[in-house]
């Protein structure tokens, strides 16, 4: 039963890591860019969402909703101001400018905000219990899990079947003939970014809700862990950011119980290593061949 129960937190936890991660790949799949100021969208996310429940005292569903359309405004702007001149520079131009981002709007946070810890209410309170009780599912945790299944088919079905997200798609595959062919590559990257940020809100509400406290550096480890999420499943797919996410989710969980807290990170991180000797492409990414 104890498997069970670590087993369960680890698909909650992996769900949180998928939604990131979804988030993640989007942006690269689309821009080719590795937006890793990500994880403190989702900080900000969980700020706001508890500025607007607690202070403002609105319900849960508006402060979320709140979170989310500050955070995709958030994202425009970062594309516009900081990724959008770079994008014909050199990788290591755009991965400064994201640590860059990243720590601007960590201060920022830590300016607004203080750097005392909040106690954030989860957005749902209570507990399912199975077996005589012998096992508990909280219903946060049933919540997070529907939320990156439906975020994953509702991405999945935008990309492949409406106009825009294959417009998306053909401008990941070459912007200058997108461009030719009638395609607005800054809009679309732009869109690309807002809803991106706005799965960061999302992510930011469920992980403050499964660990109640917010802090500026609250997105920092579960953003890096969401990239590492990504890279697993393949940097670029969104079923492999979803299959990354879970999978990173359950190992982590499975280290905690079974082996160590403190070595539970190292741990994520070396499977992640072994796998990407193994497949360098992620386990449902595709090898890529360039012609020259």
């Amino acid at each position: 039963m104890k498997f069970l129960a670590y087993l369960v937190s680890g698909i909650s936890l992996g769900s949180i890591y998928a939604i990131i991660a979804l988030g993640y790949t989007m942006v690269y799949g689309i821009a080719k860019m590795m937006n890793f100021a990500h994880g403190d969208v989702i900080m900000v996310g969980g700020y706001i969402s508890f500025i607007a429940a607690n202070y403002w005292g609105l319900p849960t569903v508006v402060s979320i909703v709140i979170a989310m359309l500050v955070c995709t405004m958030l994202g425009i702007v970062i594309e516009g101001l900081a990724y959008r001149p770079l994008r014909s520079a050199p990788s290591l131009a755009v991965l400064i400018t994201a640590i860059g981002v990243s720590y601007f709007l960590q201060n920022s946070a830590l300016l607004i905000w203080g750097a005392n810890p909040k106690a954030y209410t989860p957005v749902v309170s209570g507990t399912l219990r199975l077996f005589q009780g012998q096992l508990s599912i909280s219903y946060v945790s049933m919540v997070t899990v529907a939320a990156c299944i439906i975020i994953m088919i509702a991405l999945t079905l935008f990309t492949s079947r409406t106009r825009m997200g294959k417009a998306m798609r053909a401008c990941s595959e070459d912007k200058g003939a997108a461009q030719l062919m009638g395609i607005n590559v800054n809009f679309t990257i732009s869109l690309t970014f807002a809803i991106g940020s706005a799965l960061a809100a999302v992510a930011g509400v469920l992980l403050c809700s499964f660990s109640p406290t917010l802090m500026p550096t609250t997105g920092s480890m579960p953003g890096i862990k969401a990239f590492t999420a990504a890279v697993f499943g393949g940097i670029g797919s969104i079923p492999g950011a979803f299959l990354g996410g879970i999978l990173l989710g359950v190992i982590e969980s499975l280290a905690r119980g079974y082996i160590s807290t403190q070595l539970s990170n190292s741990i994520v991180f070396a499977v992640l290593i072994i796998i990407l000797l193994v497949r360098p492409a992620g386990l449902l990414g595709k090898n890529v061949q360039e012609k020259v």
